[in-house]
């Protein structure tokens, strides 16, 4: 296993600037995300938008993965492909996952946003998702453990009657898109490992409205739920501090939610 890599000040700015970028990334394609549109539109727009940064993707060609977005409707959980014939209706709950890349180093968010009239359902589920990840950064500083974390993301969750996904994790990030360590989104008995300042990871609950459990499609990638219930997924990239982490990622319309 290799060792979580502490980040130097220059690499913390060039990763907030990955963050930065990635942030104007999400508000945009987020904004732009209607009826109508095909998950296919949505992955050539948001590469557009990357690019137009001066940044390169970080899923395209990842592991084979074939797009620069993942857009994951409904009971996707995450990694949907994008595809000319998946066209986005109204009412439909869609997940869009993607990274940047900039001066060699990557960020990685998340959003899941609600098309046209969702029902208050799906709306709740986007919701708690969101929230489940500020209940797990509150414990994200310096001193505390890893399963800190891990545990106040579950328990927010599951406390409100939510499945939380198992098989998938958050992860360090920094130089590589996934680095040590990995980040459940569940307690775990061990404690795992002591925060220290310059620690970077991706966050990334990933909260069902029924059963917790997952299977892959057939492409290799896609994830749904088992049960084919409803899924959401809200992912940042942040930083430990001494204090309160910086997350990295927040739009501009999302600011509010946390301060420094």
């Amino acid at each position: 296993m290799s060792a979580v890599t502490i980040k130097s000040a220059q690499e913390l700015e060039y990763m907030r600037e990955a963050g930065r970028i990635l942030a104007s990334v999400h508000q945009t394609l987020g904004d732009a995300l209607c009826e109508g549109m095909s998950t296919l539109e949505i992955d050539t727009l948001g590469e557009e938008i990357i690019r137009s940064f001066g940044c390169e993707p970080s899923f395209l060609n990842y592991m084979g993965y074939p797009a620069s977005v993942c857009v994951s409707v409904n009971d996707e959980v995450v990694h949907g492909i994008p595809r000319e014939d998946h066209i986005i209706t109204n009412g439909d709950i869609v997940s869009l996952d993607i990274g940047v890349i900039y001066k060699g180093y990557h960020s990685d968010a998340a959003r899941t946003h609600g098309v046209g009239e969702i029902s208050p359902e799906a709306q709740a589920l986007i919701d708690v998702t969101r929230e489940s990840f500020f209940a797990g950064i509150e414990q994200a500083t310096a001193g505390r453990h890893l399963n800190d974390i891990s545990s106040a993301i579950g328990d927010y969750a599951t406390k409100r009657g939510y499945g939380v996904v198992r098989d998938l994790v958050g992860h360090g990030i920094g130089t590589h898109l996934h680095e040590e360590p990995e980040i459940p989104n569940y307690h775990k008995w061990r404690r795992g490992i002591k925060l220290q300042p310059g620690m970077t990871f991706a966050i990334e609950p990933m909260i069902n409205i029924g059963s917790p459990n997952v299977v892959w499609m057939d492409d290799e990638w896609t994830v749904v739920t088992e049960d084919e219930s409803l899924s959401a997924h809200y992912e940042n990239t942040i930083i430990i501090t001494d204090g309160r982490p910086e997350i990295l990622t927040l739009t501009e319309s999302e600011k509010h939610l946390w301060t420094n």
